[in-house]
């Protein structure tokens, strides 16, 4: 009887030369893609919010990107309306009241606007608004969520008793009060800083 030749066993092209198999592929989900582009975007700018980098800054391919996403456009839209949900969550959180508590929480938005901010958040904050000093979609995005806060804020100091036009003035030198010192290092200004912004707030709010 012939005897027939033994084929070799196929090796399965799913297992590496050391026999161990291959990872998976990563497969994110849009909010880690929007959660990336933001920190890449408070890191380089818009200009770095590119769909090669990106992949590559998440260790996956440009298909994963496609998967959810029709275009960068599409990414770009999701960012900003990421940014403006979580700014307007913030805003309805420091201006939310108890009817006669509005000048305590007028007190206490000055206190928490005014406090030293993560670095993280403020790299955001400010690649955001430099973004809309030369996009009309994201300057109209910022514009909204400015027009929000003030618009909060503003019927805190109604309720507290004040005229609408009062109120207004306010509401605006209080956020230009606290975005500014935001900005600003004053470190060495004073040896008793608490004392100066609790005088600065004093001024905003009392009649």
């Amino acid at each position: 009887m012939e005897n027939k030749p033994v084929k070799s066993p196929v090796k399965s092209t799913s297992s590496t030369a050391s026999g161990k198999l291959p990872k998976p592929r990563v497969q994110l989900d849009p909010e880690r893609w929007i959660e990336a582009a933001i920190e890449v975007l408070a890191r380089d700018g818009v200009s770095g919010l590119r769909v090669e980098l990106l992949a590559k800054r998440c260790g996956v391919t440009k298909g994963s990107f496609y998967w959810h996403f029709k275009d960068r456009q599409a990414l770009i839209d999701a960012v900003l309306e990421f940014w403006k949900e979580g700014r307007i969550r913030d805003i309805e959180k420091t201006t939310a009241v108890l009817p006669g508590k509005e000048r305590d929480q007028l007190h206490y938005l000055i206190e928490v606007y005014g406090a030293s901010r993560n670095r993280k958040g403020m790299a955001i904050e400010l690649a955001v608004r430099d973004w809309a000093r030369h996009d009309a979609q994201a300057a109209a995005i910022v514009e909204s969520v400015d027009l929000y806060r003030l618009e909060c804020t503003q019927k805190l100091f109604v309720t507290a008793g004040m005229s609408d036009a009062e109120a207004k003035s306010r509401s605006l030198l209080l956020y230009a009060c606290v975005f500014g010192l935001s900005l600003m290092h004053y470190t060495h200004f004073d040896n008793d800083l608490a004392d100066i912004k609790q005088r600065i707030a004093e001024r905003i709010i009392s009649d």
